[in-house]
This record gives structure tokens, sequence and C-alpha cells, in this order.
């Protein structure tokens, strides 16, 4: 039986344009499993080339996009300062999709 084919996510579809050469990884989702780790075992990737997307919130710009090596968390000062914000704090759970269109554990850059 043939694998469906996933549309590709705006992320791929701009590494393409710029003709950056990479390789894509899938795994079956799993509520239980959704860290970086997870990804990992299951697929064999570089653990120094596994990249996750977090969305954060700050008090002035709203939300904010993070992409972070897979084994680092986000520093959430850093990030507001980064971003202009005195507050930063993750975006809820119950929010993700209606923001994103992604769900938890396939958020996309």
């Amino acid at each position: 039986m043939a694998k469906k084919k996933m549309p590709k996510t705006n992320a791929i579809r701009q590494v393409e344009q710029k003709k950056i050469p990479y390789k894509e990884y899938t795994y079956e989702w799993n509520e239980e499993h959704l860290g970086a780790d997870h990804v990992i075992e299951e697929t064999h990737a570089n653990p120094d080339q596994l990249f996750k997307t977090l969305v954060a919130v700050g008090n002035v710009t709203g939300p904010i996009v993070a992409v972070i090596p897979g084994n680092r968390e986000l520093d959430l000062k850093k990030i507001a300062k980064a971003s202009g914000n005195k507050k930063v704090e993750m975006l809820h759970l119950r929010d993700l999709e209606a923001t994103t269109g992604y769900i938890r554990g396939g958020c996309s850059p």
C-alpha cells in the first residue's frame, strides 16, 4: 500500500525555493510522545540537525514563533528581550491550532 503524500508546509516551500538541501522525516504522531527525543529515536535523525518550533505570546507583539534545537529549552526572558516584549509566555495549547493552523507536535515554522 502506498503512503499518502503529505502536503508541503510553507517552511518546505521556502527551503525548496531557496534551493536548500534538506531531508524530510515522517513519524507517527502520538499525544504521549511529542518530545524531540522521541522523534530522534523514531526517525534516526541527527540530533544536531533536529529543530522544534515553539509558539509564545509577547505582551506587546502577540504571537512569536521560535525555532530552536530539539535538545534545548526556550529562554522566555531572552526571547522577550529579542522581540521587544517586557513579558513572554508560551501560547496556551488550546489556542495553538487556531493561532497557527497546526496541532501540537506538528507545528511548522
